[in-house]
């Protein structure tokens, strides 16, 4: 893919740290490494270390190690500019970075010798220790996490623009079956992965008032005159590709004041006042997602996208300047993604930037912006797409309104000619939504502003195209795509699978790291009777690691020999996690009434955070946890089902989960779900999906043959019809007598201690509303659980479609993603950087 020769870098030595305890790779030298960092950083004698100091000194001591590459690559970049990816993503949920950075090293075993140089019997214990970075929620954030690492595995330049949150969404426990947030506070035991550069701050005003001027050439100008200003200090986190010299960087965003304490106001007795400004301006980097239920939540949350795009694209533009490239320029050297509607602000703010501060002409300024911007759109549901009351949006920022406002004029007068006097095409695709309450549409910003818009499976493109933005999309055909989303093998199979990686490794070669197409050849494995079988026991082994770790968590004793069946995601009604638990519900009760004949012992695993201000997802969560309480505790249950829910799921508990998953349940309402990455997680490591035609899910069955996917539910246009024909859900359940047992229990308060009223909002909501079709593809949920059950009892079979999944699914790397995006959107090619030092 690359256009460009490997750029060979001769570096002095104070550049290479030849000093092997700096860069060496060897056991000793990482030994000698942590010695010199558990005395001199943390001021610890080995003796007297803890887990949590051997954990710092070993990741000091691997950081070390990158410095190398990530200083040689900056060094290149400056000496040879080079088109650079901007990831603008409100989220990186980037999970534990030792490990990782282990592998991308190819140190690990070297890491586990010198560990036990300090009495460490398995290095597991230290990589324990490490806390889960606060940075992101679900799926769009792991996403971004994948992709910088593919970025960089593949040697493109690219940052990652962020923020640097203080605290994560929340930590989940469960008490009473009840779901509990906690403050995550991921930082309190030190993070050693990021740089401070407080030399590079960028300032971000809020609020204030516009004014009008005439330039020196009599032009008329607009000036911004904000009444607050945060700076945003950069914290930087250096992204190592595997088994390369390219490391790319995590540029994240922590708010500062621009005054922190005020002398006079503290002097006068106004104590709160005196650190007012400081503790209203660092609460802009404090909180993921803070809760939008107020309009103070949602203004912060406003304030927080502006304030990292802003940080971002100042920190671009001073990137020219540094190396004396004009800003005309500036589609050359960045291309920017914009990851869903929370940067959309990017396309008013780039506008400022270049008009006021860079006094450009409005139609140089919008050349720039649309020839740099790309959008990425993640949903279809109304509530995800971002609206901003002009209000809120106006009080705030003011001088973008004013932008936002001529880029529709603007944009409305070539929508004019092409609908003359059709008012309606007007309404449905000004920025400016007229209906109710008027606010500012940021996917239409992003659509008008951006030179692609791209969904992220071929279904959700499709439905962006079609329903989404239909009119978008038959003015600008040209500019719409799709790429469909990837996760790398490195994280998700090498680093979380090592039983699977080894037996990979010894029957493809290891070059499937790098290139998942290997995959195909375990094909030829498919009818050796010999290999299925350590297939089988390669699942096995990790499946005995998980019933250990539940059994740690949560008390539950459960058979790694049952099938586990495997429902981990946000928790949402259109993922549908009640269905999934009514069709247990419905096992419970045949085993119960003698006919449990031909039923698959399962595990049923749940896991996954509901949002703190969505009640029904809450109840879901007490639902399925009144059900294990329930099954749990029943001896006719022993030995045939258990239901586990996981408290707290992340990405280290993921890590865990898809190695171990047989059948990976990806169940939600047809055209609801734009991709799904866990899809791609299971598959690859060799669970089979029982799963609708939505999102990735349509690929996936494409890629592994139907005949190794089991497929339910209504299409996208089923539903469609069901909703013209007047859905009747309380017609469904009449006709279903299963179905109706299920709910009866449920009502009686079976799985609610005897409290009948308990689970009512969430029956009514089916019963009267079933707004994701719920109960209408139940029927044939359960028809494709028997075909599970009926496929389970012939081990040699479900061995196979296993390997068959595995083999098939290489198409869902990232990597395949990223050379996708680089060839289609960003138009850019890999850097290669060799490295020489000078030792003299």
């Amino acid at each position: 893919m690359s256009d460009h020769q490997p750029v060979n870098l001769r570096l002095p030595t104070p550049g290479c740290y030849a000093d092997p305890e700096r860069s060496g790779l060897l056991a000793d030298e990482l030994f000698d490494g942590m010695t010199e960092h558990l005395f001199f950083t943390l001021g610890k004698l080995a003796p007297a270390a803890s887990r949590h100091d051997l954990y710092l000194a070993l990741s000091y001591a691997v950081r070390d190690r990158l410095m190398t590459r990530y200083l040689a690559h900056v060094e290149a970049m400056r000496a040879s500019p080079q088109k650079t990816v901007a990831y603008l993503s409100a989220e990186f949920l980037i999970g534990p970075q030792l490990h990782n950075n282990l592998l991308m090293l190819g140190i690990q075993e070297q890491a586990a010798d010198a560990l036990s140089r300090f009495g460490v019997e398995s290095i597991d214990d230290i990589l324990e220790v490490e806390e889960e970075p606060g940075l992101g929620n679900g799926g769009l954030g792991r996403l971004a996490a994948c992709y910088m690492e593919s970025l960089a595995s593949l040697e493109v330049p690219a940052t990652g623009y962020g923020i640097r949150y203080e605290f994560g969404i929340f930590d989940q426990l469960i008490r009473d079956g009840w779901q509990v947030e906690i403050t995550d506070k991921w930082l309190k035991g030190g993070w050693p992965w990021e740089l401070p550069q407080p030399d590079e701050a960028c300032f971000v005003g809020f609020g204030g008032h516009t004014e009008s001027y005439t330039d020196a050439e009599g032009r008329y100008r607009s000036r911004w005159i904000p009444s607050e200003h945060a700076i945003g200090i950069p914290h930087d986190v250096p992204v190592l590709g595997y088994r390369v010299n390219t490391c790319d960087r995590l540029r994240l965003w922590r708010a500062d004041a621009t005054e922190s304490f005020d002398f006079y106001a503290f002097n006068i007795g106004d104590y709160y006042g005196a650190v007012e400004e400081k503790v209203g301006s660092e609460t802009l980097s404090k909180v993921l997602y803070p809760n939008d239920g107020t309009d103070e939540g949602r203004r912060l949350r406003l304030k927080q996208q502006h304030f990292f795009v802003s940080c971002s694209l100042q920190d671009m533009l001073r990137s020219l300047e540094a190396r004396n490239l004009p800003v005309q320029d500036f589609p050359r050297y960045w291309t920017v993604q914009l990851n869903d509607t929370h940067p959309a602000i990017a396309v008013a703010e780039l506008m400022r930037l270049l008009i006021d501060d860079r006094l450009m002409e409005w139609d140089a300024a919008w050349d720039i912006t649309t020839r740099s911007l790309a959008y990425t759109n993640h949903t279809l549901l109304p509530e995800a797409l971002e609206k901003w009351g002009l209000g809120l949006f106006g009080s705030l920022l003011p001088r973008h309104l004013e932008l936002i406002y001529e880029i529709n004029r603007r944009f409305l007068q070539q929508v004019r000619l092409r609908h003359p006097g059709d008012d309606r095409v007007l309404r449905r695709m000004s920025i400016i939504d007229e209906e109710g309450g008027k606010a500012v549409r940021m996917a239409h910003l992003a659509t008008v502003g951006s030179h692609h818009v791209n969904g992220v499976a071929a279904l959700h493109s499709e439905l962006v195209r079609t329903t989404l933005m239909p009119d978008f999309a038959e003015m600008w055909p040209e500019k719409f795509t799709n790429v469909t989303n990837g996760v790398t093998p490195r994280r998700w199979v090498a680093l979380a699978n090592p039983e699977l990686k080894a037996l990979l490794d010894e029957s493809v070669g290891p070059d499937w790291v790098r290139d998942t197409d290997r995959l195909g050849q375990l094909e030829r494995f498919q009818d050796d009777g010999a290999f299925l079988e350590r297939w089988d026991q390669t699942k096995l082994a990790v499946k005995r690691k998980l019933a250990a770790y539940i059994h740690r968590h949560t008390s539950v004793l459960v058979d790694p020999a049952t099938l586990f069946d495997v429902q981990v995601k946000r928790i949402h009604e259109y993922k549908r996690q009640h269905l999934n638990a009514l069709q247990v519900i419905h096992q419970y009760l045949r085993i119960k009434n003698g006919q449990g004949d031909g039923l698959a012992p399962r595990t049923v695993i749940f896991g996954g955070k509901a949002a703190p201000g969505y009640t029904m997802a809450k109840l879901i969560i007490r639902f399925i946890n009144g059900i294990a309480e329930t099954i749990n505790s029943d001896p006719d249950m022993d030995g045939r089902l258990r239901v586990v829910f996981l408290p707290d799921y992340n990405v280290k508990l993921g890590e865990r989960v898809y190695p171990a998953s047989d059948l990976s349940e990806q169940i939600s309402t047809a055209g609801k779900e734009a991709s799904g990455t866990g899809n791609m997680k299971f598959a690859l490591n060799g669970a089979l999906t029982i799963g609708t035609l939505d999102g990735a899910n349509v690929e996936i069955r494409e890629r592994v043959g139907p005949e190794n996917f089991f497929l339910f539910g209504r299409t996208v246009e089923g539903i469609a019809e069901l909703a013209r024909e007047g859905y009747r859900p309380e017609a469904v359940v009449e006709s279903d007598p299963a179905l109706a047992e299920a709910l009866h229990l449920v009502a009686q308060g079976h799985f609610s201690n005897g409290d009948g009223s308990l689970f009512q909002p969430l029956l009514q909501n089916l019963l009267h509303s079933d707004p994701f079709y719920v109960l209408a593809d139940f029927a044939e949920y359960l028809q494709a659980q028997n075909a599970v059950n009926r496929t389970w009892s012939d081990r040699k079979a479900w061995n196979r479609m296993s390997l068959l999944n595995s083999a098939r699914t290489g198409y869902f790397s990232s990597d395949r993603s990223i050379e996708e995006y680089c060839r289609s959107i960003w138009k850019v090619t890999p850097f290669p950087v060799t490295i020489t030092c000078d030792v003299n």
